[in-house]
């Protein structure tokens, strides 16, 4: 068993782009509204902040109070759209229940739509066109890319079916020609699809869910989740993913750990779909 480090290879993606941004002098720009105070939230967004400034992307943050109208966050994407020096636009979901997070993807220029989440951006990636990739799936690729995991005519089944990570996923394996199964909550017998998939991405939102009855000896296991735990009666733990990994490690080829495995790649991929935003609007 090998642990795939998403730590090192964000770091790696990173000190690429800061040296292409570095090369060609060039000022990208990534403008982060965050509506209300949600503490994971507000990490996330610090966290983002920080990349922007490992890499020479310039960030601009709006945070607006949790009481912020829908009309008035629609007018400041639709200010950033228009803004000539923003390429990159992303409102950090989940918005407050009051505002329509449909309406606020949606909103958002699909050239600086670096999140990859609105409507233009997902037929572009089921059709095969250029556009943008959600950044977890792509950082996911990423992973697999760099440790030289083959996906042409593997047997690969992606763990839920959400239009963040699931759905998106199935679709950039089946571009690089995996034999791709989605699995989700009416799938009858689960462990008999999973049993048979060389590459198995978990992302169903269940702690520790996967346990070594759902490998396959020798598979590659990509864990998307991430939970808090008791450290109290979880001997010091206070992540888990959706794999049970203490029961999976000896099972697998290659795993990612939570956290360090996919958690990183996300934001690495935003920083990557940033920089391709400005070459788009700069061509």
């Amino acid at each position: 068993m090998k642990i795939i480090d998403g730590k090192t290879v964000s770091a790696a993606v990173k000190d690429e782009i800061k040296r292409e941004i570095n090369d060609k002098g060039i000022k990208p720009c990534l403008a982060v509204i965050l509506v209300g105070n949600d503490p994971a939230s507000t990490v996330y967004v610090n966290n983002k902040k920080k990349a922007c400034e490992y890499c020479g992307i310039v960030s601009r943050s709006y945070e607006l109070k949790e009481d912020t109208s829908e009309e008035e966050l629609l007018d400041l994407i639709e200010k950033l759209n228009l803004d000539k020096e923003v390429n990159g636009i992303l409102v950090q979901l989940p918005v407050p229940p009051h505002i329509d997070g449909d309406k606020v993807i949606e909103a958002i220029s699909p050239l600086k739509d670096v999140d990859g989440f609105s409507k233009v951006s997902v037929g572009a990636l089921s059709t095969g066109a250029e556009g943008f990739v959600p950044c977890t799936p792509a950082g996911i690729i990423e992973l697999l890319k760099r440790y030289d995991v083959e996906i042409d005519g593997k047997n690969c089944v992606v763990m839920g079916r959400s239009n963040i990570v699931g759905k998106p996923m199935a679709m950039l394996l089946l571009r690089r020609n995996g034999t791709v199964t989605v699995t989700h909550t009416k799938t009858k017998d689960i462990k008999s699809i999973t049993k048979n998939a060389d590459i198995l991405i978990a992302a169903v939102g269940k702690s520790c869910l996967v346990d070594a009855d759902y490998v396959k000896e020798g598979a590659v296991v990509i864990d998307v989740g991430i939970h808090r735990l008791d450290p109290e009666k979880n001997n010091g733990k206070k992540l888990c993913g959706d794999v049970d990994f203490d029961s999976v490690h000896d099972k697998v080829s290659l795993i990612t750990p939570v956290p360090g495995g996919v958690g990183p790649m996300t934001i690495a991929m935003l920083m990557k779909n940033t920089l391709k935003a400005y070459y788009i609007q700069n061509k």
